[in-house]
């Protein structure tokens, strides 16, 4: 069943410091599918591993969806079916070999009949790149990061201060495609009219704190007060590019140092 109730946005940008792009996106709204994955690995390691893993997952959830397949089996099979094609391609060609790379994704349920947007989303991510969602103009961040300064927070052993600015921050203990199993996160996510999610790479959040990166997201939350209109597309359309445009500007007017990523679904 199509999902009309959901509007998206996605731009990836390679930053002011990096040659190379080694992020990817893709989504799907008709389907109800989207991904975000920031690749790792030499030469060009980074960005196929990243390509491949964001087609693939698509067109897996896709071809699930037409199944009938449950969500959450759909989920947790789209990931491993990533995870093996990267794998599979890092293991064959020695100028891949060791290639990685993170995913987030969302997948939303399919609606009832009389249901105006889906009922539920359902969340799934491997390594550091995140998720969050605006409600109320209050942001929250839905995913745990898989990364070694992460594990020594929740630990105790590390403040979230510190956490930021260690030099080891980007370390990730978990990734698509670096081994033949991965262990995905996967959650059930509950949807309302209105809400807007955020999928991201990590050179988002390394220049814009939270309350930056929400401020920015309120700023695409249609207000019919204003009169705001675009002839070609829709109004929370065309708001949720601005907001991707300014989320990566200011990311880059922060400093660029990586890859940025952004990808804004909204629920409509």
């Amino acid at each position: 069943m199509p999902f009309e109730s959901l509007t998206f946005a996605m731009l990836s940008d390679p930053g002011r410091v990096r040659r190379r792009n080694e992020d990817a996106c893709a989504g799907d709204a008709l389907h109800g599918v989207f991904v975000v994955c920031d690749g790792v690995g030499g030469a060009a390691g980074g960005e196929v591993a990243s390509r491949l893993a964001a087609d693939s997952y698509l067109a897996h959830m896709i071809e699930m969806r037409r199944a009938g397949v449950s969500p959450e089996v759909a989920v947790h099979n789209g990931v491993e079916y990533a995870n093996r094609l990267v794998h599979r391609q890092s293991s064959q060609a020695a100028a891949l070999r060791g290639m990685a790379t993170t995913l987030v994704a969302l997948y939303f349920e399919p609606r009832s009949t009389d249901a105006v947007v889906p009922s539920g989303v359902w969340l799934a991510n491997v390594g550091d790149s995140r998720c969050y969602r605006l409600r109320n103009n209050e942001l929250e961040q839905l995913t745990l990061d898989h990364s070694v300064v992460e594990e020594q927070v929740r630990a105790g052993e590390m403040t979230r201060e510190q956490a930021d600015r260690s030099p080891i921050r980007n370390v990730i203990t978990r990734a698509v495609g670096s081994e033949s199993k991965v262990l995905a996160d996967v959650q059930r996510i509950d949807v309302r009219p209105g809400d807007m999610y955020l999928l991201a790479s990590d050179g988002l959040m390394r220049e814009l704190a939270n309350p930056q990166i929400a401020s920015i997201l309120a700023g695409a939350v249609p207000d019919p007060a204003d009169g705001t209109e675009d002839a070609d597309q829709p109004v929370s359309n065309a708001l949720l590019i601005r907001a991707v445009e300014e989320l990566i500007a200011s990311a880059n007017r922060n400093g660029g140092g990586d890859n940025i990523t952004c990808l804004l679904v909204e629920t409509v």
